[in-house]
């Protein structure tokens, strides 16, 4: 559905993209990651027909952006980071307005728009003054406009920026409900966390480079080739320690109350070894788990060293 080849985008002497390259398939929630600066509003005004890019191409649904832009807005629905709204219009007047620059026929809209407030939760402030929402419900609104000609593909550039907990979770509910509909989502995000639960792919992008590419699951198993694993000892604690400070793949071992946190750089099958080593030495495991970390911590491995 989406693809971008070797794209470069040059701010003067600033070089925003340096031959940024990923495909993207229909129905996919991808996860762009990455700090201020890194890329991502770029790429995503360049795949919304925003900006021209200095080398390289990208298209959505087979059309290249720059040589069929008609075509490519036709079947996108993009909301970028800071939008304005006309404060004068109630939410429902809004909606209709947008409905009316993509030709929907009037009847049509007065179909639509209803549907729509009740799919970002706003059917109850169809009459209320738009500067009169929250940052919330403005959110949610966008959201709205970004669906009334129903589009393939939706590119969300920084959607829960500025909003509180609870806001957050109700767009985060929404956008699993556009998820099961089938859309094609890019949805870019510091709040690595709600990404890891949301996207079934991530990229990662540090100073116009993508660095990391793949499922989510992916991104985890290839970045916890250092583990941290937690085993109970039934007793023996202390020679527990010894023993595990001995093992080749071990790095550290902490002890938390009855628990060793072991750091350990191997495998799923020499964890298994390295467990059966405790047990043929006497010291019975009474439990054991895998820490997992979060998709922050992954991200500050990722880009350890990039830019220095």
């Amino acid at each position: 559905m989406i693809k971008i080849d070797k794209l470069r985008k040059r701010y003067g002497k600033m070089e925003a993209l340096k031959g940024l390259s990923l495909e993207i398939d229909k129905g996919t929630v991808f996860g762009f990651v990455g700090p201020n600066g890194a890329g991502k509003s770029t790429s995503m005004s360049i795949l919304a027909t925003l900006l021209e890019p200095t080398s390289g191409k990208a298209y959505v649904g087979g059309y290249e952006v720059t040589s069929h832009p008609r075509q490519v807005r036709k079947l996108i629905g993009y909301m970028p980071d800071f939008f304005g709204v006309y404060d004068n219009l109630t939410a429902e007047e809004y909606l209709d307005f947008y409905g009316a620059n993509y030709d929907i026929p009037v009847q049509e809209r007065r179909q639509i728009i209803p549907q729509l407030l009740e799919l970002v939760n706003l059917s109850h402030k169809r009459d209320a003054y738009v500067d009169s929402l929250s940052r919330g419900m403005k959110q949610r609104l966008g959201l709205a406009r970004c669906l009334v000609h129903n589009p393939e593909v939706l590119i969300l550039d920084e959607p829960a920026s500025g909003l509180d907990p609870r806001a957050r979770i109700e767009l985060r509910e929404i956008l699993k409900e556009l998820r099961d509909m089938g859309k094609t989502i890019i949805i870019s995000s510091h709040i690595l966390p709600e990404l890891a639960e949301m996207c079934d792919v991530i990229g990662v992008i540090e100073e116009g480079n993508l660095i990391a590419f793949g499922k989510v699951e992916e991104i985890y198993a290839r970045m916890q080739e250092k583990r941290v694993l937690r085993i109970r000892l039934v007793d023996r604690m202390e020679d527990a320690l010894t023993h595990l400070k001995q093992q080749p793949l071990v790095s550290n071992v902490t002890r938390e109350g009855n628990w060793a946190v072991v750091g350990f750089s191997g495998d799923d099958q020499q964890q298994v070894e390295l467990l059966r080593s405790l047990a043929l030495a006497g010291l019975p495991v009474a439990a054991f788990n895998e820490a997992e970390g979060n998709l922050e911590e992954i991200f500050l491995e990722i880009t350890k060293g990039v830019g220095s």
